[in-house]
């Protein structure tokens, strides 16, 4: 069996596409593209915007640092940790960057 691409959906990579909770799209800009080698994950069984975090940050290590001072926009809104992930939805995550 050849493994799957890192850009292969979750699913592909091994993680069940069966768990309850409705499917995600994580979008990753500046340091968490970097850290993360993906533009985007797409992932299940997650119902709140932390449990996507932990569910990336077990598929990509180097985001745990990133993923803790960045904001989340949920659907083009600022998002908390604790907010539902409604079907379909994208989760931004965007790191503090310098610049002006």
């Amino acid at each position: 069996m050849q493994p799957a691409h890192k850009d292969a959906p979750v699913e592909e990579r091994g993680v069940p596409s069966e768990q309850p909770g409705a499917p995600v799209t994580l979008r990753y800009w500046a340091g968490a593209r970097s850290a993360t080698g993906v533009d985007s994950d797409t992932l299940h069984g997650c119902a709140t915007v932390g449990d996507a975090l932990v569910e990336a940050t077990r598929l990509h290590p180097a985001l745990a640092p990133v993923a803790a001072v960045s904001s989340l926009l949920l659907d083009g809104r600022p998002a908390h940790r604790d907010a539902a992930l409604p079907q379909g939805s994208v989760l931004e995550v965007l790191p503090p960057f310098a610049g002006g």
